[in-house]
């Protein structure tokens, strides 16, 4: 890369980073709302730092389907609800380009904990509950998020037809399809780390509370965590347009054994088994 392009790439990174200071807006539960700067302008500097960078980057506009995918799966790339415990500035660099995607936006499982743990609250009850209430808010956006992604993957498969099937197409209309599906499966795939990423934060969390302040509420804490995983593991299985797969909260959900506390009073679960 050449000085003047070094010069443009590091130039767009100091604006991007001021931008980024300025959070994403959201909706309700965390689903991304449209903005000019953050929708525009910052996409713009993360492509022409991506083609400096020789990364494939489409020209072709996003279908609605992607778009409502990205809208989707943005609320488990960050977690707004708790002070950027799930770096959302970092996360809104790399959803934008301007910086590669990688496991950086992985944070230790333990941040979510050690949060929780300078929070002041008055009672060790509402640690769990803020715990069992934000695995609950995963859970039910999970469906709208596999549906998404399903939509997407039925896209990349019409694209990949019409660009095999249309004659006389263009090189370069073949190669933005074939850009566009790489750009589709990251997005994917960031994803899929993000949410196991999550569901170990909130194990963590629950492990650790219950040696700090133990009560009986993990308990429920812990069944919601099984309903989650269903979901993590099926996103690693790429299972994403499975239409059995078993809904939160149906008595048929297969559920994932515990390794559980008893000391003369009610059993308290430890930490989930494998």
């Amino acid at each position: 890369m050449g000085r003047a392009r070094r010069a443009l790439a590091a130039s767009g990174l100091l604006i991007a980073l001021a931008l980024a200071g300025c959070a994403r807006p959201v909706g309700d539960f965390g689903r991304a709302e449209p903005d000019p700067v953050h929708d525009t302008v910052m996409p713009a500097l993360g492509a022409t730092r991506a083609y400096l960078a020789r990364q494939p980057v489409s020209a072709f506009n996003l279908t609605d389907q992607e778009q409502e995918m990205r809208n989707r799966i943005w609320r488990y790339l960050v977690a707004p609800n708790a002070f950027d415990w799930f770096q959302a500035n970092l996360a809104e660099l790399m959803r934008t380009g301007i910086v590669p995607v990688s496991d950086k936006a992985l944070l230790p499982v333990d941040r979510y904990y050690r949060w929780l743990h300078g929070q002041s609250y008055a009672s060790s009850h509402t640690r769990f509950a803020r715990v069992g209430d934000d695995v609950t808010v995963d859970i039910e956006m999970m469906p709208d998020a596999f549906a998404a992604i399903c939509a997407v993957i039925e896209v990349d498969r019409e694209r990949g037809v019409a660009a095999n099937g249309v004659p006389h197409l263009e090189e370069t209309m073949k190669a933005d399809a074939a850009k566009r599906q790489v750009e589709n499966r990251t997005q994917i795939g960031w994803f899929v780390k993000a949410v196991r990423n999550r569901y170990e934060s909130y194990s963590y969390a629950l492990d650790h509370l219950l040696v700090e302040t133990p009560h009986e509420d993990a308990i429920a804490v812990n069944g919601k965590l099984t309903e989650l995983d269903i979901y993590v593991e099926a996103a690693e299985r790429g299972d994403f347009c499975d239409n059995s797969l078993v809904a939160p909260g149906d008595a048929r959900a297969p559920g994932i054994p515990s390794r559980v506390l008893e000391s003369g009073g009610p059993p308290l679960v430890v930490r989930k088994g494998s």
